[in-house]
């Protein structure tokens, strides 16, 4: 009989230390749509194999996910198939980025991510890029906030750089 982790659970014993994580059977999953779940992703990629963990960083003052996570299996060859088979597949119509959780990975649970205020409407995503990139590689495109019915920017954002 196989005992079946709730989502959840997983992600309150394991999820918050990145150095408890078997990294090489470990998959790193990002361009996650904002309304994905970590429910749905354990749904998706246990198709692929024994998933012991599922993991999507929240921001501390939105409590929203950043656009990616990690999914944790049971043992590295079931986490290689599962990037070969899921890589690019659509959810909510966008194609999901799947590949090796490497290292330089964990540093986005160090803090790497930086919240940007103060910002004047017209400052777009392009421009926050051009200008904060000066400063680094930055890993994930960077995210502004907009209020959902008009689109407009709430002035305030986030940059992922790739290292602390």
């Amino acid at each position: 009989m196989t005992t079946r982790i709730a989502p959840g659970v997983g992600a309150n014993l394991l999820g918050q230390h990145s150095s408890e994580r078997n990294q090489d059977a470990t998959a790193y999953v990002g361009n996650l749509d904002p309304q994905l779940s970590e429910d749905l992703l354990w749904e998706l990629f246990v198709q692929a194999g024994p998933v012991v963990n599922v993991y999507v960083p929240k921001d501390r003052v939105t409590n929203l996910h950043q656009g990616y996570g990690f999914v944790e299996f049971r043992s590295e060859e079931d986490s290689d198939y599962a990037i070969k088979v899921l890589n690019m597949i659509k959810l909510y119509g966008k194609p999901i980025r799947v590949n090796k959780a490497s290292q330089d990975k964990k540093s986005l649970d160090v803090g790497a991510n930086l919240f940007i205020g103060n910002l004047d409407p017209d400052v777009d995503e392009k421009l926050l890029h051009d200008t904060f990139s000066a400063f680094g590689v930055i890993v994930t495109n960077p995210k502004i906030m907009r209020d959902p019915e008009t689109g407009n920017s709430r002035g305030f954002g986030f940059i992922s750089y790739g290292s602390f």
